[in-house]
């Protein structure tokens, strides 16, 4: 590519970085806390290439003269190999980036990832309410290693998405990410109790509920994936942030 073609390219992926990060758009492949490192790379792009494109047109300005060779014969010399134009196909990707937004991972990756639950340090406070609002990550990790005793005697409140394995037993999940939607990793919960006679998976759901101490074991990586006795559920819209940002904190 010469170089205003990749002033080009820089400024699409530029603009594109800066449109992920300014419309939510970003939430579908990294974790919130990334943002500011997107724009600023974002920023960084656009300013590359309004400066390599600046540069290349004083370097062409500064060719012209009655002393230099004639505009035919500097054009020959420049650029002895026109490069193809299928190399603009380059900037494809970006404009997919920009027009297209994919789905949050969902039931299909849950199934087939075993649990990604681990040992938490501590557990601090329940906050107040009844319900309690909790995350799949702190139901899970309060169920599992907690035994549950921070949960006696108090409803949760958790939201999710459904996931039915090949037996049909249903799990309310939220994918975990560590920096990228590529790691991304399910945090499962298995649900029993007052469930809504059609389950559809990937539907979020809110889901009202009590700890109950029957544990199972993810068929994949045998990790534990906790029980919840489910009271009450309503369906929920896509969370603006679907991935669970507990994995970390």
């Amino acid at each position: 590519m010469n170089r205003p073609a990749q002033a080009a390219v820089l400024f699409l992926l530029g603009a594109a970085l800066l449109h992920t990060g300014t419309t939510g758009l970003y939430l579908r492949y990294v974790k919130a806390g990334l943002r500011p490192l997107l724009l600023a790379a974002g920023a960084v792009l656009i300013a590359a290439a309004l400066a390599t494109a600046w540069y290349e047109r004083r370097r062409a300005r500064s060719r012209e003269g009655p002393a230099h060779p004639s505009r035919r014969a500097r054009r020959q010399e420049s650029h002895p190999h026109p490069e193809p134009r299928v190399a603009w196909l380059l900037s494809l990707p970006l404009l997919a980036l920009i027009l297209v937004a994919p789905p949050a991972l969902g039931s299909y990756s849950a199934l087939r990832s075993g649990t990604a639950l681990r040992k938490p340090y501590g557990y601090g406070a329940l906050p107040a309410g009844d319900p309690v609002p909790l995350s799949v990550v702190d139901y899970a990790s309060r169920a599992a290693y907690g035994h549950g005793r921070s949960l006696h005697g108090r409803a949760v409140r958790v939201t999710g998405f459904l996931a039915l394995d090949r037996s049909g037993r249903p799990y309310l999940v939220r994918m975990a990410l560590n920096c990228c939607a590529a790691d991304a990793q399910p945090v499962k919960i298995a649900l029993t109790g007052a469930l809504p006679p059609v389950l559809r998976p990937d539907a979020w759901l809110e889901v009202t509920g009590t700890y109950t101490p029957r544990l199972a074991h993810d068929p994949v990586n045998h990790g534990p994936v906790p029980y919840l006795r489910v009271t009450a559920t309503r369906p929920v819209p896509v969370p603006h942030d679907p991935y669970d940002e507990t994995w970390n904190t």
